[in-house]
């Protein structure tokens, strides 16, 4: 009877799963089913690692971890370059740049949670965009399963593919938990990255620029 109750339980909260994300699920009865074994398989991770899952506390655990990761992944739902394309006829031929923009992600190796800031920085040809569009390209590209190389080139990519600058410059800083909760367990390592196009590619002395701009 517990047992049955459970499951009913299980099904409840599996459609509340469902109508969060109806741009994945509706009307698709292989991802339904793909979630429900999903589910179940967090359960027999939960009985693996040594707890129960049906009490309390974890009861509802495995629909939360599959909501909790198709928020994660959003970025799946969307091509992040189309952030750009909302460009501006203003004349400005010297360095654009957007610091500190936040961003969350997933080690693709671990599904660790990484996070940090990416600094995004271009010299203009003839378009702008906006600069809000700029840090809604990086949360489109953050939100899936990542590297942290892949997702610096993948912003400097896009400026350069929608926006054709003279130059694009990414600096990524971010902790990877991967690395700090597990294995090496160093608390306080940070990893960065970049990537340069065009004339950051060329010239040092437009890298310092950019690089001292960060220090400021």
């Amino acid at each position: 009877m517990k047992r049955g109750l459970c499951r009913m339980s299980l099904l409840e909260l599996e459609s509340k799963v469902f109508e969060k994300f109806p741009h994945i699920f509706n009307g698709d009865s292989n991802k339904v089913e793909q979630a429900e074994k999903i589910v179940e398989a967090l359960r027999h991770l939960i009985e693996l690692c040594g707890d129960d899952p049906n009490r309390d506390g974890l009861l509802e655990t495995p629909q939360r971890v599959l909501k909790a990761f198709l928020e994660y992944t959003e970025g799946y739902q969307e091509d992040p370059k189309e952030h750009l394309k909302k460009v501006f006829d203003v004349q400005h031929r010297e360095l654009v740049l957007v610091k500190d923009i936040e961003f969350y992600s997933i080690c693709e190796h671990h599904f660790a949670p990484f996070f940090g800031v990416a600094h995004v920085g271009y010299i203009p040809n003839e378009k702008i965009t906006g600069l809000s569009k700029i840090a809604r390209m990086v949360d489109g590209y953050a939100k899936r399963f990542q590297v942290q190389e892949n997702l610096t080139n993948q912003i400097a990519d896009a400026v350069e593919e929608i926006l054709e600058p003279q130059g694009t410059m990414v600096v990524v800083e971010a902790k990877h938990m991967c690395m700090c909760g597990r294995g090496i367990k160093k608390s306080d390592a940070k990893t960065t990255t970049t990537a340069v196009r065009g004339v950051y590619a060329e010239r040092s002395d437009s890298r310092m620029e950019f690089l001292t701009l960060l220090n400021r």
